[in-house]
């Protein structure tokens, strides 16, 4: 039996308060090797290194002691420098795919219009924070709840903290979820960092705290530790549980693999910052902390020997006779051209590797045409092709519980309506030759598909609907002009002239 096999069977009898030590010590066992994993090690350092925390902070300058082996030096420069690339690139992809608000398309617009509801401002924003987190994740989470207020909404959960466990091999179907979190809580006066558990499965969320590695139930403040997703109230004044039909957990990935970005660029991410930082380095170890050859110093100790340097910026020695001293310094020179062309091939190679695209690209100098913005966008443009496959599918799935919702409401049951989600790449285009373009396709396409492909139009239906009510307004407009005796009149020719000189109406 696989692993996958094994982790049905046994995921099939998730903890509930009370159940027998052998599930409670899988579910502990699981755990702990899923804390320390490189995979969720690298989703970590997504977060961290998207943060500006990169590994190039605890860097230690380091040389060759006694028997060849390193050893860590203090007195010398250690410049630690970040050129966020990474943070970069993610901000990138996520505004390109998810920077402006998506369009609903659908047959029945009631529904149409109640999914707009739903997908509103701030589920936009929770959208576009969760397209950060699958990049530096390789996948995040949607979690649908109700507000205290009773609001349909929805959270994001980071990779790092939900282990999921699958039914299938190829990751579509969620059997249960474990979610680790870190609170803040107190012993005494003392801050402590609690870490929490939840497990989410058919019968609710279970709560407990993890002590080193035991579970143990988290019964602050309840008296059990198992709790349904949401209540209502019955129509005899008692609460009622309700549980959803599926585990609320909504993956979105950023590939199909669940790789994140920065596996990707870290080494080229990491060679950026030690190129910038050896050559500050460099530039910082002139003549008073550099290597110095002595002759004839008039004095036994080194160490004094710096300090005055560094004190006084002067050197005392010997010179009489056939005793000459003096003192000359090993110089080093620094081509910064080197270091710069270095730090230009890895700032390329991040973009290729991590498949951006870059602003400052030669192809926007000269001619910028539709042809060499494109080309430009070709990398990102694939990239975003396989965000947006699994960002569809995840859809599917919200749509089953804002569906459930609407239909639990007694909104309407909309079960089996077709509708489509249209992602609006924010893409750098020529809006001139965009619009001769459309100018051009007056007569041959519709005026649906033409106001669809004008740059300056985020909602089609929402521009139609404009274009319809201005031209009533202007055919009302003009009605009233032909049919208003008071209306100006235009002045009828061969009229005989006025004392001042113009013409008088018939």
């Amino acid at each position: 039996m696989s692993l996958i096999d094994t982790l049905a069977v046994k995921v099939s009898n998730l903890i509930l308060q009370g159940a027998d030590m052998s599930d409670k010590q899988f579910f502990e066992r699981e755990i702990q090797k899923w804390k320390n994993s490189p995979q969720r090690i690298m989703q970590i350092k997504g977060h961290l290194y998207y943060d500006n925390e990169h590994d190039i902070l605890h860097r230690k300058r380091m040389m060759i002691g006694e028997g060849g082996k390193l050893e860590e030096v203090d007195n010398l420069p250690n410049n630690r420098l970040i050129d966020n690339q990474y943070a970069k690139l993610v901000n990138q992809k996520a505004n390109y795919l998810l920077g402006q608000p998506f369009a609903i398309e659908g047959e029945n617009q009631q529904y149409v219009e109640l999914l707009k509801k739903v997908f509103n401002k701030r589920f936009m924003k929770t959208l576009k924070a969760a397209g950060k987190a699958m990049l530096n994740n390789g996948i995040c989470w949607l979690y649908p709840y109700y507000t205290e207020t009773g609001e349909f909404s929805f959270r994001m959960f980071p990779g790092y903290e939900v282990l999921p466990f699958w039914k299938d091999t190829e990751h579509t179907i969620l059997e249960a979820a474990v979610r680790l979190y870190l609170v803040v809580g107190y012993q005494g006066t003392t801050p402590v960092l609690i870490e929490k558990v939840e497990i989410y499965d058919l019968n609710g969320v279970h709560r407990f705290i993890l002590d080193g590695s035991t579970l143990i139930p988290d019964l602050q403040g309840v008296d059990d530790n198992t709790s349904p997703y949401t209540t209502t109230t019955g129509e005899d004044g008692n609460t009622l549980p309700l549980n959803w039909a599926k585990v609320p957990l909504i993956p979105l990935k950023y590939n199909e693999c669940e790789i994140p970005l920065l596996k990707k660029v870290k080494t080229l991410q990491d060679g950026i910052n030690v190129m910038l930082s050896d050559f500050e380095n460099n530039m910082q170890e002139d003549a008073r902390n550099t290597i110095l050859v002595l002759k004839n110093y008039d004095g036994t100790n080194l160490g004094e020997f710096r300090k005055n340097l560094a004190t006084y910026g002067a050197v005392k020695v010997r010179y009489d006779g056939e005793t000459k001293g003096g003192v000359e310094t090993l110089e080093i020179k620094v081509n910064a051209e080197n270091y710069k062309a270095i730090i230009e091939i890895f700032k390329k190679a991040i973009i290729e590797n991590g498949m951006g695209y870059d602003a400052k690209d030669d192809r926007l100098s000269g001619n910028p045409n539709q042809m060499n913005i494109q080309s430009m966008y070709s990398d990102i443009d694939l990239d975003a092709n396989d965000m947006e496959t699994e960002l569809q599918a995840a859809f599917e799935e919200i749509l089953w519980f804002v569906n459930a919702h609407l239909a639990n409401t007694g909104q309407g049951n909309f079960d089996g309506e077709e509708v489509n989600i249209i992602f609006n790449r924010d893409i750098l285009i020529n809006e001139s030759e965009a619009i001769d373009n459309c100018q051009k396709s007056v007569g041959i396409l519709s005026d649906e598909t033409i106001v669809g492909m004008h740059p300056w139009v985020d909602d089609p239906q929402l521009e139609l609907d404009r274009l319809k009510k201005q031209k009533e307004e202007q055919q009302a407009e003009f009605e009233a002009q032909q049919f208003n005796p008071f209306a100006p009149q235009q002045q009828k020719g061969n009229a005989p002239p006025d004392d001042e000189g113009g013409t008088v109406n018939e």
